[in-house]
C-alpha cells in the first residue's frame, strides 16, 4: 500500500519537494486555505481546501487519507509586515501549529518536516552561519518559527514525535520539469523580481545598501536552489 504524507502548504507556487515524494512512493495531501497558494499547483494528489485552525478538518484529514507524515509548510512569511501584525503572525504560524501537533498526536501521526526560517538565528555573530549559531530572533516572523521548533522539541520528549527543522537561507527556484515556480503576489523575491527585469516586466531593480564589507558596498546573498 502506498504511505500518504500531509503537507500543509501556505504558498502553492512552487513544490519539488511534495512532487519528488510520487516518485519515492508517497501520495503528498494538500491542506492550503489558497490565502496565498494556488490551486493550479497541486499536480501529484488530493486536494483539501481547509485552515489548519480547524482541527476538526486537520484530525479528518489525518484519518481518512491514513496520513503517515507531515510536511508543515503552512505559514505567513512577509518579515516586514510581521512588524506592523505580530498578532497574525503569532496565531498563524505559532497557534495553529499547536492545532496541527495536536490533531497528529490524537490520530497517531508522529513524523513531521518543518519548514522553519534562517530568520530564526537572527543578526549573525559569526559567518558562515552553522546550527549551533545562537538562535536570536529580531522579528516576529522568526519568533513565530523559533516557537514552533521549540514546541516540536518538547512533543519529541513527550510525546515521541519525531522531526526534521529546515532553516531555509534564501531558497530559490522552480520544479525539474519547469512547469511550477516562483508566484507572489506582491512578488518580495530578488531573483524573481532580476528576472522581471530582464523581461521588461518591472522597470527597475532595488539594489539597496552602500556600507557592507563588499567590493562595492552591496550585499551578498547566498541562494539554495
Amino acid at each position: 500500500m502506498v504511505d500518504n504524507i500531509l503537507v500543509t502548504a501556505g504558498r502553492l507556487h512552487r513544490q519539488p519537494c511534495v512532487q519528488g515524494a510520487r516518485p519515492a512512493g508517497y501520495v503528498p495531501v494538500t491542506l492550503d486555505n489558497l490565502v496565498y497558494g494556488h490551486r493550479s499547483a497541486v499536480r501529484w494528489g488530493p486536494f483539501v481546501r481547509g485552515d489548519l485552525a480547524d482541527g476538526a478538518l486537520v484530525r479528518r484529514v489525518l484519518r481518512e487519507h491514513r496520513i503517515k507524515a507531515v510536511m508543515h509548510f503552512a505559514a505567513y512569511a512577509y518579515v516586514g509586515e510581521s512588524m506592523l501584525e505580530p498578532g497574525k503572525y503569532f496565531e498563524n504560524n505559532f497557534c495553529n501549529s499547536v492545532t496541527l501537533l495536536d490533531a497528529m498526536r490524537a490520530e497517531g501521526v508522529n513524523r513531521m518536516v518543518f519548514s522553519s526560517t534562517c530568520a530564526t538565528y537572527g543578526i549573525p555573530r559569526a559567518l558562515p552561519i552553522d546550527e549551533e549559531h545562537p538562535q536570536e530572533p529580531v522579528n516576529p516572523y522568526g519568533e513565530s518559527k523559533l516557537f514552533v521548533e521549540r514546541m516540536l522539541e518538547r512533543f519529541g520528549a513527550a510525546h515521541g514525535l519525531r522531526h526534521a527543522t529546515l532553516r531555509y537561507f534564501n531558497a530559490a527556484g522552480a520544479d525539474a520539469d519547469g512547469e511550477l515556480g516562483e508566484d507572489h503576489d506582491p512578488e518580495t523575491h530578488l531573483i524573481p523580481l532580476v528576472i522581471e527585469a530582464a523581461q521588461a516586466r518591472r522597470p527597475h531593480v532595488s539594489i539597496f545598501g552602500t556600507d557592507y564589507p563588499t567590493p562595492d558596498g552591496t550585499a551578498v546573498r547566498d541562494f539554495i536552489m
